[in-house]
């Protein structure tokens, strides 16, 4: 009697082969047949599908993104196995952009909360808890306006607790906080924390962690590990599977994109005397732009180069000239290098120890990045590379950009004045040099996962990932992976040899035995 097993279809969640002492949550075996003398008949390997759902909404500056994470039911005590489901982008801009309209701020989350009904699954709606935090533009409202700021974090609350969801709060993140909720995220999805090994457990892989570099709208954050500290301000200190580590993170507010195009426009027409037309050396050369006056001096980046008197009613006219040593000199006046209270500082007097090991850079990086790569054929991939592809896309008309990136249209005229201050910033503010830069790794995605500071915020919210772990085991280091190669690779020759020995001696005793005719 003979058996045949066939199983048509397998699919593995996350890629990771099952532990056979605990449950098949998270994955589906959708059918096997055994074949017993050529007659089938079919077992099913179906067991119901045990998620469950978490959302997140990044309320940042300039916009507002949604997201929905996922994770096997069984695995709420933290076993790195949470994944993006969706995302949905809030179209207009951020929830701070509202400010003094009623209502406005909750009704644009409508569209993106109306697919997460959809996304989850209906029974699972009243389970999945919903998260809101809100970055620099709000934290910018919060100095400017603090009444408007919580009228607002107040409407988007209730326009959340409208749906079935179980909402868990909506409130404005620390600089700090923004930045090491990006640095759990990245080394989350990088594994670094814990990874799922081939023996069937979980294991702490025991490598270095990576450092992140975000770069928003209205600020940019560095974190990563070190033990040097000299102002505990910037020190943040966290308990992930039984490790300790001890971060350097630092939120640079009004460093965002946005709010630094709009400070070099201040710092340009306050140069220039207040005109009503002036000359910006960031510009494409020959690219005109008109705007109202008063729109360059409402947020609170600009109060230091404010006119005592601003005239409501005045429009400014912008002429590009499209100069980069003119633009680096302009941009370089919006960071101070010269006072230190400390042994060393990346600018504005701020502390910062070396940056050492690897980086992950993202949001707004990884597309500065990329745009510099597609425009000018640069990889930009140590500082002598991104310098030159700096000056490349400085140099350039703004008929020559619209031709090799027609849809960004809308943003084409600021990449001069973004990638210089990505280069000041990156170069001479956090200090790194040819040796650590090419070990900064530009990304959007690890995965299916966005990468961002919103993945971290659940996890450490929903205790998705835990100070301790009960079962983690240590991952073998390379020099002890190495030993028990050789030892095998040794026993395996021995067999062989005693395989090869036993033949021979077979054979003789065959010929021994044997009568001559």
């Amino acid at each position: 009697m003979q058996y045949l097993i066939q199983v048509s279809f397998i699919q593995s969640y996350a890629g990771h082969f099952p532990d056979t002492s605990s449950a098949w949550t998270g994955r589906r075996f959708i059918t096997g047949h055994i074949y017993r003398d050529r007659q089938p008949f079919t077992l099913a390997f179906t067991p119901t599908d045990n998620l469950r759902y978490g959302i997140v909404l990044d309320a940042g500056s300039s916009h507002t993104a949604l997201y929905i994470y996922k994770w096997p039911g069984d695995k709420q005590n933290g076993t790195g196995v949470v994944t993006q489901h969706s995302e949905c982008h809030v179209s207009g801009g951020g929830i701070s952009s509202y400010a003094g309209q009623q209502g406005a701020a909750g009704q644009s989350l409508e569209a993106c909360l109306d697919q997460a009904m959809k996304d989850i699954p209906k029974e699972r709606h009243q389970f999945t808890p919903v998260y809101l935090g809100a970055t620099a533009g709000m934290r910018l409202l919060d100095m400017s306006s603090p009444e408007l700021s919580a009228q607002i974090l107040q409407e988007v609350g209730l326009k959340i607790q409208s749906y079935p969801f179980s909402f868990q709060g909506a409130s404005v993140l620390s600089g700090h906080s923004e930045g090491a909720y990006g640095w759990i995220t990245v080394n989350y999805l990088l594994e670094n924390f814990i990874k799922y090994g081939f023996v069937g457990r979980w294991l702490s892989p025991g490598r270095p962690t990576v450092g992140a570099l975000d770069f928003g709208g209205a600020s940019t954050q560095i974190t990563f590990a070190t033990e040097e500290v000299e102002n505990e301000r910037d020190v943040t200190k966290l308990r992930l599977y039984d490790q300790e580590y001890s971060l350097y993170t630092h939120s640079f507010l009004c460093y965002g994109q946005d709010q630094v195009l709009k400070r070099l426009l201040a710092h340009i027409v306050k140069s220039q005397g207040y005109s009503g037309s002036v000359t910006h050396p960031c510009y494409p050369a020959g690219h005109n732009r008109t705007l109202e006056l008063n729109s360059v001096f409402d947020s609170p980046c600009t109060a230091e180069y404010k006119p005592s008197s601003p005239d409501s009613q005045a429009s400014l006219t912008i002429h590009g000239s499209g100069h980069y040593e003119q633009c680096l000199s302009n941009v370089s006046q919006i960071f101070s290098f010269e006072h230190c209270p400390y042994s060393q500082c990346s600018f504005n007097g701020v502390f910062q120890p070396n940056v050492t090991g690897s980086f992950m850079a993202f949001s707004a990086f990884y597309y500065i990045h990329a745009f510099l790569q597609r425009t000018t054929s640069i990889t930009a991939s140590t500082p002598s590379q991104l310098e030159e592809a700096s000056k490349a896309v400085c140099r350039m008309t703004f008929k020559e950009m619209l031709l090799l990136a027609p849809e960004q249209s809308s943003r084409l005229q600021d990449y001069c004045a973004i990638s210089v201050f990505v280069n000041i910033l990156m170069l001479r503010g956090y200090g790194f040099d040819e040796m650590s830069f090419p070990r900064i790794s530009f990304q959007k995605k690890a995965g299916d996962t966005s990468v961002g500071w919103a993945l971290g915020y659940m996890l450490r919210l929903s205790s998705l990932l835990p100070a301790e772990t009960e079962g983690l085991r240590k991952a073998l280091t390379p020099a002890a992976w190495g030993t028990l190669i050789f030892l095998f690779i040794l026993l395996l020759a021995a067999v062989l040899v005693l395989i090869l020995l036993q033949a021979r001696g077979g054979k003789k005793k065959k010929r021994g035995g044997e009568s001559p005719i």
